[in-house]
């Protein structure tokens, strides 16, 4: 390894655009994985001669960061997104349509908002001022200490406005209910779909497998960047080198992958790196753990974000069921449908996987428990699946999916420069101004580079602060 070499732990979206950021900047990186591709929890498998994803991603047109990473893994032609939004509501036996018009924000879906037909006309006249109320709360002040749940309650919304509508908004991008969601990261969803742009909310959908959209492409691009990846390498410890600075990291692997090609080895004693700074780009629970001594007080805080689980149901059909490439879900235990046929390999039938977020319920259920509420389920939302032969059912489990984005989270939440010289943090739980989600991990992955980028710049002189992230309104824009 290079003298003067920035090692990145984890390689996930955080990990990958660190890497970008650190190796564009003339500094040598080598990046440390302890699974044997790139991508985190964006990863896809093999099943039955189909590309499976092990969960179902989406994205906003305001996401400019993660956009600006599919621009340089040369994949942004892999993805089709919305022209105008357009999204589809499903309930049982029933559906509603938001469309956005060519008004000005936030006029722009006043107008879907009035139709919504899942809410009564007069819950559709209490539904426009709550949102207005959202959008004025103070996103800093008091909204980390507030629960949604409680705020709609003294806002006029009642059970079925927050299941028919409310939910759509908060439970499938903060992985946790609205009753116990954080305040002021819900107002930071509202302003990313409503408020930060006419076109923000316009919705984009991988169009071939997650492998091919980041992890493929990601190993092509680091390769051409020079920088070292060590795929299979699980980092055990890091601790400062007082002697030389910089850091030594202790590392156990099995394989050893560079841009001079693929070298096997095998290592039954840890092997020690040194490094001139740290991108620590994992879950907070295990970038907790892995800490060194010195910044055991910010890593306990970092240990009190509680993970939330996901859930996929994958189910494959005899024959199509639905005409919609992608559909919300509302009153029913599924939350957003996507088709995935196409580009999983499908040449028959058609497959569907479904989002179940905070899964706590069925996280620890059995398969076949789960198979028989989510079939009807299905069918419930979606007439053309009643008796429709099921040729395949899987389900994919993600225990540790998110941070769970209750009151409190935000002032657990860490810059992403430490008080220790060239080591950063990075991972859509760092503070972003963003919920946990891809854009949020990749923002997080570019200020952990600035961070180390300008320590190693300016000699690491104390009082020399880090870049911080955008307000919430701002940074969904």
């Amino acid at each position: 390894m290079r003298a003067g070499t920035v090692v990145v732990i984890g390689g996930g979206l955080a990990g990958i655009s660190a890497a970008v950021e650190l190796a564009e900047a003339g500094l040598p990186v080598c990046l440390v994985e302890s699974r044997p591709w790139l991508g985190g929890a964006t990863c896809s498998f093999a099943r039955r001669g189909l590309t499976v994803d092990n969960g179902q991603h989406v994205f906003l047109r305001s996401w400019t960061s993660y956009r600006g990473l599919l621009d340089k893994l040369g994949v942004a032609d892999r993805v089709d997104m919305q022209d105008r939004l357009d999204l589809t509501v499903l309930a049982p036996g029933n559906h509603a349509r938001i469309r956005r018009s060519g008004l000005p924000t936030p006029l722009h879906l006043t107008r879907s908002l009035a139709r919504y037909q899942l809410l009564s006309p007069a819950e559709r006249l209490m539904v426009l001022p709550a949102l207005a109320g959202l959008w004025r709360t103070d996103p800093v002040g008091s909204g980390d200490e507030i629960r949604l749940g409680e705020w709609l309650a003294r806002h006029g919304q009642g059970e079925h406005a927050r299941r028919t509508f409310w939910d759509l908004v908060a439970l499938p991008t903060l992985n946790t209910r609205p009753d116990r969601t954080n305040l002021g990261l819900a107002r930071g969803v509202l302003a990313g779909l409503v408020l930060a742009g006419r076109d923000s909310a316009d919705i984009g959908v991988p169009a071939v497998p997650l492998c091919d959209l980041h992890s493929a492409p990601a190993v092509a691009l680091l390769n051409r960047l020079g920088v070292h990846l060590r795929l299979g390498t699980k980092a055990l410890a890091i601790r400062a080198n007082p002697a030389g600075g910089g850091y030594e990291v202790s590392v156990l692997g099995t394989a050893l992958l560079c841009h001079e090609g693929q070298l096997p080895f095998d290592r039954a004693e840890p092997e020690l790196m040194t490094a001139a700074g740290v991108v620590l780009a994992i879950p907070a629970w295990e970038a907790a753990a892995l800490a060194p001594r010195e910044l055991a007080g910010p890593a306990a805080r970092w240990a009190r974000l509680a993970p939330s689980p996901l859930v996929s149901i994958h189910v494959i059909y005899g024959r199509p069921v639905t005409g919609l490439p992608f559909a919300a879900a509302v009153d029913s235990p599924v939350r957003w449908i996507i088709d995935k046929s196409r580009a999983a390999g499908l040449d028959r039938g058609q497959y569907l996987a479904a989002a179940v977020p905070a899964a706590d319920r069925y996280v620890d259920s059995p398969v076949a428990s789960i198979r028989a509420e989510f079939i009807p389920a299905l069918a419930r939302l979606l007439p053309g699946a009643a008796g429709a032969a099921v040729e395949d059912f899987f389900v994919t489990k993600e225990r540790r999916a998110t941070f769970r984005q209750v009151p409190g989270s935000t002032a657990l939440r860490p810059a992403q420069a430490t008080s220790q010289p060239r080591l950063a943090v990075a991972g859509a739980w760092t503070s972003t101004g963003l919920p946990d989600t891809m854009e949020g991990a990749v923002r997080s992955g570019k200020l952990a580079a600035t961070a180390v980028i300008d320590a190693l710049a300016s000699g690491d002189r104390p009082g020399r602060s880090a870049p911080q992230p955008e307000p919430a309104a701002a940074a969904w824009s």
